[in-house]
């Protein structure tokens, strides 16, 4: 009740029914449209992260129109310029003002364009900031091209001549000749890729293994004058091998003398005419002729370079392949590696431990494990893993490679077993929760029937608890997938000169040093001599870190969904 004081100077006595205010509290709905709030905000602001970040990296693959124009200063002299608008932005005149440009007092607000005028070898720079009143005369010229290049990123300039097997081509025809002999060019290139990566890796890599065999017989007590047919039989092995060595590296040389041939003049924006090797440029295009169409073909042709090859220039150029590679296989492996001993650990805690203080102690310090951070584990890992176990590994089974190290160098498998240690944790608890969800009936049922407590935990208790498995094994591969710490520590690198997996025996090689999406991402977004040109590239790298951790997610959850449905009767 609450008095209200009326005009005449009486009261009235307003009485306020609380009761269904307060059953409206209790019913707990405040509660569930707050959590159903706070969800659809955390959704919102989730996927408009990733769309900003898919929509800056997925424009980095379209093909920009070339401008030429004429960019002049007040007070300076016309400078020609052929760009890609790359941004835009406004900028206050003071800013304008104590960069010491010359600017209009009475006027508040520029625009400033950034531009990509490529020709690194020729300015120095491949991006330039310009103020856009500054830019005149703005034209899009039909033959202006876009050169991409093994080094120095792209060249922007005119096409004057192609030289293709010592014939000069001008004019019209000139676009035409230097495509196919471009096309022939990237041919001769995949073939000596081929034969270096491939054939001559596989050569060099018997070699090695048969310097370490022989060194195996030195260390064994053996040599040439005591054992000289198993010496003899190494030496002849060799000689097989240089010599097919020697006839790669000719059909090597006489590619590379074809690559050589063709070149193109290219007549820069500056008047000036420059002869490159086709052996230097991987790509032309001529965006300002293009169609919607051609330019849609032209950014999925971009996009699968990107998915599907090595980087170049510092991670800035080319793609990225062997980090998508070694991502997903370390999952893969991590995966291999937590999951049984996740499992074992919780049957033990659940099934067979006595529930005690030892019990409850030891389920607190799992729970306090999974909050401790990721680089102690990086560090646990170098010097139990990569030190103490590879190095004794080393000196057990691999004495012929001293001093190079074999297992006692980082690589995948111990960046694998740094995980499975991190993630374990979380998989132990998510197996704990579904094997307690078993009614206990079932056991005595099983028990009953006369099977033993090992065949019912076999076949019944596991079945059931594998969609709870498989909960945890989601949330240690969300968790694994993005970390990226540890592994700078235990075997992630800038660049890997060879995939764990190839062609040569054993084919898994796990001591090998491996690439990573997350690492990749921190390398050119903070360690590229090109801020500019590794930007667009930060963008398009997270997205697909992003989208690789949900397309393995989906795959286990897939997965958990079918074990879910196949046991509900059960469950019930």
């Amino acid at each position: 009740m609450q008095p209200k004081n009326r005009a005449d100077g009486t009261y009235d006595i307003v009485v306020r029914d609380t009761s269904s205010v307060r059953a409206y509290v209790k019913s707990g709905q405040p509660y569930v449209w707050t959590t159903a709030a706070a969800i659809a905000v955390s959704i919102i602001v989730t996927l408009a992260l990733l769309g900003l970040t898919m929509v800056r990296g997925a424009a980095h693959f379209w093909p920009a129109d070339l401008v030429l124009a004429s960019y002049q200063e007040p007070g300076e002299a016309a400078q020609p310029v052929l760009a890609e608008i790359r941004s835009q932005e406004d900028v206050t005149r003071a800013r304008l003002k104590n960069a010491g440009l010359p600017v209009d007092e009475s006027r508040e607000v520029y625009t400033r364009l950034l531009l990509k005028i490529g020709n690194r070898d020729i300015g120095g720079v491949d991006f330039r900031y310009v103020l856009s009143d500054w830019l005149v005369g703005r034209s899009l010229p039909e033959d202006a091209t876009v050169w991409e290049r093994e080094e120095w990123g792209n060249l922007h300039g005119f096409l004057t001549s192609v030289s293709v097997d010592g014939n000069l081509v001008k004019g019209p025809e000139a676009w035409g000749a230097y495509q196919k002999a471009q096309k022939r060019a990237n041919e001769l290139r995949e073939d000596i890729h081929r034969i270096e990566s491939g054939k001559i890796g596989t050569i060099n890599f018997s070699i090695e293994k048969l310097r370490l065999a022989e060194r195996r017989l030195e260390l064994d007590g053996l040599n040439r004058i005591d054992s000289p047919e198993r010496f003899l039989e190494l030496e002849r092995k060799r000689q097989v091998l240089d010599a097919r060595y020697e006839e790669l590296n000719q059909e090597r040389g006489a590619l590379y003398q074809q690559l050589q041939r063709d070149s193109v003049t290219v007549r820069t924006v500056d008047g000036s005419e420059r002869t490159y090797p086709l052996s230097k440029l991987i790509a032309g295009w001529r965006p300002n002729e293009m169609g919607v169409p051609g330019k849609v073909g032209f950014w999925f042709h971009k996009l699968w370079e990107f998915i599907s090859e090595d980087p170049r220039e510092a991670n800035t150029e080319g793609g990225i392949f062997p980090a998508i590679f070694g991502t997903v296989m370390m999952v893969l492996l991590m995966s291999v590696f937590v999951t049984p001993f996740g499992i074992l650990a919780a049957l033990y805690l659940r099934e067979y431990a006595k529930q005690g203080t030892t019990t409850r102690v030891i389920r607190i310090a799992v729970n306090n494990l999974a909050g401790v951070p990721s680089i102690v584990y990086g560090m646990f890992g170098l010097g139990f893993f990569v030190y103490f176990l590879g190095g004794n590994l080393d000196r057990l089974f691999y004495p012929e490679a001293a001093p190079a190290p074999v297992f006692g160098t980082p690589g995948i498998l111990w960046s694998s077993l740094t995980l499975a240690i991190l993630t374990l944790p979380v998989v132990i608890v998510a197996t704990e929760e579904g094997l307690a969800r078993i009614p206990r009936s079932l056991r005595e049922a099983s028990l009953a029937l006369g099977a033993t407590k090992a065949e019912t935990l076999w076949r019944v208790v596991l079945p059931m608890a594998s969609p709870a498995m498989m909960t945890g094994l989601i949330l240690a591969i969300a968790r694994a997938a993005g970390e990226v710490a540890p592994l700078m520590l235990v075997g992630v690198v800038k660049l890997a000169p060879s995939l764990p997996l190839d062609g040569n025996f054993p084919f898994l090689h796990l001591e090998r040093k491996f690439m990573h999406l997350g690492f990749h991402i921190y390398d050119v977004g903070f360690q590229s001599p090109n801020v500019e040109a590794a930007r667009p590239l930060v963008y398009a790298t997270s997205f697909l870190l992003v989208l690789v951790v949900i397309l393995l997610n989906v795959f286990a959850i897939m997965i958990r969904n079918r074990l879910r449905e196949r046991y509900k009767a059960l469950d019930h």
